[in-house]
């Protein structure tokens, strides 16, 4: 493996490129843990973040600027609780072993599969959910008994560094070692040799994220972002929709990666639609600048994307609708704070078109046909979370059919993530592979097949030469038996 050519890149590989070692070491020296210790790792796990859990809050609020300590106690802490609880429940029944060909046990041929840990998971963390998307991913790679390390976002530095000093108080490196550093150590922790490596990020990261794991062979779970596509149908309640549409858009100062980006609205009911989307807003956001649960945008340059998008959009034409509370000039970069936006009139020459907001901005769009909308969603990459508002009927079954996305939710904003065994992740650019539940237990794990016979004679040896007489009739008789049973099923069609 090649280091990166920059000294200083260099050196930090070099550092982590021995703890990887110390991690692998003892993983092959212990063997894989047993029920007992990975729960046990999964406690200290949570009990990290709980002991820790006011400091890390008022972390991520000077990372931000403002960030509501509430949203991020709910969002960050007390919202993963359930999973990790799940997954911990459910490790001795994920541990055991599939039995195969059951009936051939009597006549000596014993087959099963074992999940079995993969050794050390490397976990590349984002930035607007700093400790749930690194913590989550790691409760899973120890319930599958991988040894952990975990390079956290440098634009969140108050928090990342938090958890590095704090994790040595819980775990040994051999366990779980915690890496900070700019986007140079970010790189140079993907090329690492790593047996798993998980991301949660941008499509575009994600890309180099890939690319940086490629030589190794280091397969990668991505979990990515996208523009997810709201759907109002016909038969919705307008004003309850809006509303929670409109709540669901500000979570995080809009800064998550299953927000609803764009809405779909009945042409005939879309003014109905922003007039109950504003008066939400204004009655959750009396004031703005000086609001302490109102969040800002993380850093400068996503502030000046965010308006870059908007300013994009009115010059080309787009109506622009700030729900700005009386008296505040908003945007403010003194803040970064950006009041809640609505967008109509928005054509494909427009960067908002194109580009995730992550930001507080919900463009709307009229339609006269549900069709027109699924081909519309088609057209473009498929989004992490699809959003319908209205009843459960032929068109929202028609709506999940014919659409493609990570995840579909009904009538609420991330509804998806609900159930804590339901599984959660992107297809085509929102990402690849998935975790939560017992899926985040099988993307940490390898399931080896292990089959063993006490046959007094073999099997597979009847392909070896010379080939008798009677093995070649059966071989043909076989094959004339295969092909009359899958005509016949054609015949049937």
């Amino acid at each position: 493996m090649a280091v990166p050519l920059d000294s200083a890149v260099g050196g930090q590989w070099e550092q982590m490129s021995a703890i990887l070692d110390r991690q692998r070491q003892a993983f092959a020296a212990d063997g894989p843990p047993d029920v007992a210790l990975r729960r046990n790792r999964i406690d200290r796990l949570l009990a990290l973040v709980l002991d820790n859990a006011d400091d890390f809050v008022a972390a991520m609020a000077a990372d931000f600027g403002t960030r509501p300590k509430a949203g991020s106690l709910f969002t960050e802490i007390l919202g993963m609780i359930s999973v990790i609880e799940h997954t911990r429940a459910n490790v001795p029944q994920w541990m055991r072993a599939t039995k195969l060909m059951r009936a051939a046990r009597v006549f000596g041929l014993r087959a099963e599969v074992e999940p079995s840990p993969l050794g050390v998971v490397g976990i590349i963390g984002p930035w607007n959910f700093p400790l749930n998307l690194v913590v989550l991913p790691a409760s899973a790679a120890f319930a599958a008994g991988n040894r952990v390390m975990i390079k956290m976002s440098e634009i969140t530095p108050r928090t990342a560094e938090l958890m590095k000093t704090r994790a040595p108080d819980y775990f040994d490196p051999a366990e779980l070692h915690v890496v900070t550093g700019d986007a140079a150590a970010a790189a140079a922790f993907a090329s690492l040799p790593l047996d798993h490596l998980f991301f949660t990020g941008s499509p575009a990261v994600g890309a180099l994220v890939q690319q940086a794991a490629a030589p190794n062979l280091v397969p990668v779970t991505l979990e990515l972002g996208g523009k997810n596509p709201v759907v109002v149908s016909p038969g919705a309640d307008i004003a309850r929709s809006a509303a929670r549409i409109a709540q669901g858009r500000m979570i995080n100062g809009g800064q998550v990666c299953v927000c609803p980006d764009y809405v779909f609205v009945p042409a005939d009911r879309a003014d109905d639609f922003v007039g109950v989307a504003r008066e939400t807003l204004r009655g959750m956001f009396p004031s703005i600048v000086g609001n302490e649960d109102y969040c800002s945008s993380v850093n400068q340059a996503n502030f000046d994307r965010v308006v870059g998008l908007i300013d994009d959009a009115r010059a080309k034409g787009a109506r622009i609708e700030t729900v700005a509370p009386p008296g505040e000039a908003l945007p403010d970069r003194r803040t970064r704070k950006i009041a809640p936006t609505i967008v109509r009139d928005v054509d494909d020459s427009m960067l908002i078109a194109t580009e995730e907001t992550f930001g507080p901005v919900l463009t709307v769009r009229p339609y006269d046909r549900l069709t027109d909308v699924v081909d519309y969603i088609n057209a473009r990459p498929s989004p992490l979370v699809a959003y319908w508002f209205g009843p459960d009927d032929s068109d929202f079954r028609s709506f999940v059919r014919r659409t493609r996305s990570g995840g579909v939710a009904r009538n609420d904003f991330a509804a998806q993530m609900i159930p804590s065994a339901a599984p959660f992740g992107g297809v085509g650019r929102s990402g690849m592979g998935a975790y939560h539940g017992k899926a985040g237990f099988d993307a940490f794990s390898h399931y080896r097949t292990v089959v063993g016979s006490d046959l007094p004679f073999t099997i597979t040896g009847r392909a070896a030469p010379p080939f008798s007489p009677s093995m070649r009739a059966t071989t043909a008789l076989a094959l004339a038996m295969a092909r009359r049973r899958t005509h016949r099923r054609l015949r049937i069609r």
